[in-house]
């Protein structure tokens, strides 16, 4: 028989939930057979639909003939888009061209047709003729013909935020051939994920609304939680070193693999009861703890998900951010991991939204954890001062009874800093703070020097004597090789992956280290820093920054499930 084939019944078998859609570019002929296979192994690590992204492919010679295979041999339901230079795409020929390309793929007698196509809604808007021909070759109210493909018309800004977001929203939803509306921006902020979601409430007809770029994840990671037609990855690769260089790729900035939108995330579980929990800090794309608290979720049952949210290092930014992923109830944000350089701001800001700053965190001026309790209440806690103690005395081989007396240098005077110096401390440490700005050590030390002593006194000067009983004292640089030290905590981000400084050493080399040194570091990605490599060779004991990190975790993951 002759007439059109269409992807109809593998239509019917998608399931009603939002798609997982790989969106893989072929350039050239020469690419199709790889793209297939990406393809394929996409589908098997949990993609059920592809999108062809053939821009390039569309101006190559017998370019029809190549995209059919495609469409032909594509393993689930497929989106062809040929996107348009003014959008971020590869095509640059006539529009005329390009319509008509796309009216023969979608249209031909005998030949399987996509399932859907990809057209921008400016392109559309600027020729009648355009809009006209595009109409000749997708399914709609008032066709005539037998098409089985959709629409899906888009809109996006590599910029930031269109000016135009909410006219462009309202002419998708108008338009009779739209049969998805799809829209998609730079974030410039974690917040621009709010006004995402806030957009897909108002839809009339299956959409997508995602931010680009870094601060945009939570847009595609919780596209179910909140109803999207689908979300969009990356093939990736079989091997995580390829597919971690990989996530800086893709076909838009963002994007992340098919593995890590299905293992990592657990996007086919996300619904819209699933409580989102964050990774805060600048950078975050190197934090394990996404990694950690996913495994730990799906082990205890919880619906829950934890995200990464890069939030610039200004408290402004950080109050702003935080307090609209609380403010939106529809999120049901529940907390977050806290790093660097936010864990003093958490603080602050937890203080002054009426919140309940628990006392240790209080003490150190610093907290690494933000949690709603039963009630719903705003409360912050530390977790880094027991888990620093933990690790430390793990590495040193002792009791924590045994750091009485002991003398410790502890590097930095930020938050991770306040954190291990007062765990220390209170289990009878003398330690002594270093930092490139001597001044910034004396005005912390003289801060923790004053909690220790209101504490005291709110105790009536006898109650836990134990927990001052040790000393925290600024130290002068130039002092930090002069030798009598059991052991160095580095509380920098030097040798941070992602940092700074990722190839830094924070001890200087005329610190002298032997076997009856140990030298730990907070930093865990990468495990061996550099400091720690230094160390091993002068044959110190170490301790890397996955022990703390550990320990931390599991006490935050504690609070956030106490019910």
């Amino acid at each position: 028989m002759g007439g059109i084939v269409t992807a109809n019944a593998a239509r019917r078998r998608i399931p009603p939930v939002t798609h997982l859609c790989v969106s893989i570019s072929v350039e050239a002929p020469d690419e199709i057979h790889v793209a297939l296979a990406d393809a394929r192994r996409a589908v098997e690590h949990g993609a059920d639909m592809v999108e062809w992204r053939v821009d390039a492919l569309a101006e190559c010679e017998d370019a029809l003939r190549h995209v059919r295979t495609l469409v032909r041999e594509s393993p689930v339901p497929c989106i062809v888009t040929i996107r348009g230079a003014r959008e971020g795409g590869e095509w640059r020929g006539d529009e005329t061209d390009r319509v008509s390309f796309l009216e023969a793929l979608c249209t031909a007698s005998g030949e399987v047709a996509p399932t859907y196509i990809d057209f921008e809604l400016a392109d559309l808007q600027r020729s009648a003729n355009v809009r006209q021909k595009l109409e000749l070759c997708v399914e709609h109210p008032g066709q005539v013909r037998t098409v089985g493909t959709r629409l899906i018309l888009s809109a996006h800004d590599f910029e930031g935020r269109p000016a135009a977001l909410l006219r462009q929203w309202t002419a998708m939803a108008e338009a009779d051939a739209c049969a998805v509306a799809k829209v998609a921006w730079r974030a410039r902020s974690v917040r621009d994920n709010i006004e995402a979601f806030e957009l897909l409430a108002t839809r009339v007809k299956p959409a997508v609304v995602l931010c680009m770029g870094e601060p945009g994840l939570m847009s595609r990671v919780l596209a179910p939680k909140f109803g999207a037609f689908l979300t969009f990855a990356h093939a990736g690769s079989d091997s995580d070193a390829q597919r971690a260089a990989a996530n800086a790729a893709g076909t838009a900035p963002g994007q992340v693999s098919v593995q890590d939108m299905v293992n990592l995330y657990g996007f086919r579980s996300i619904d819209s009861a699933t409580r989102v929990f964050g990774v805060i800090g600048w950078p975050v794309s190197h934090s394990r703890s996404p990694h950690v608290h996913n495994e730990w979720f799906r082990a205890a049952g919880r619906n829950a998900v934890l995200l990464p949210m890069p939030i610039p290092p200004e408290y402004e930014h950080f109050k702003a951010t935080v307090a609209e992923l609380l403010a939106f109830a529809p999120l049901d944000f529940r907390g977050a991991c806290v790093t660097i350089p936010h864990k003093e701001h958490l603080v602050r800001f937890v203080t002054e939204q009426g919140g309940y700053v628990e006392a240790l965190a209080a003490r150190i001026g610093a907290a690494n954890t933000l949690y709603l309790n039963a009630a719903g209440a705003l409360h912050c806690a530390n977790t880094d001062a027991p888990a620093a103690v933990d690790a430390l005395t793990y590495g040193m081989g002792i009791e924590r009874a045994a750091l009485r007396g002991k003398r410790i240098a502890v590097l930095g005077a930020g938050g991770v800093a306040r954190a291990v110096a007062v765990g220390l401390a209170d289990e009878g440490a003398q330690v002594v703070v270093f930092n490139r700005n001597e001044d910034r050590a004396r005005r912390m030390c003289a801060q923790l020097q004053e909690a220790a002593a209101q504490a005291r006194n709110a105790a009536g000067g006898l109650g836990n004597s134990d927990a001052v009983a040790g000393s925290i004292i600024a130290g002068r640089t130039a002092e930090l090789g002069s030798g009598g030290f059991h052991a160095f905590v580095n509380c920098t981000p030097v040798g941070m992956q992602g940092g700074s400084d990722p190839q830094g050493n924070p001890l200087a080399g005329d610190v002298h280290l032997d076997d009856s040194v140990t030298v730990m570091d907070t930093v865990y990605a990468p495990l061996e820093t550099p400091l720690l490599v230094y160390a091993r060779s002068c044959g110190a004991r170490t301790v890397d920054g996955w022990v703390m990190f550990t320990k931390q975790a599991e006490r935050q993951f504690r609070l956030w499930h106490t019910d």
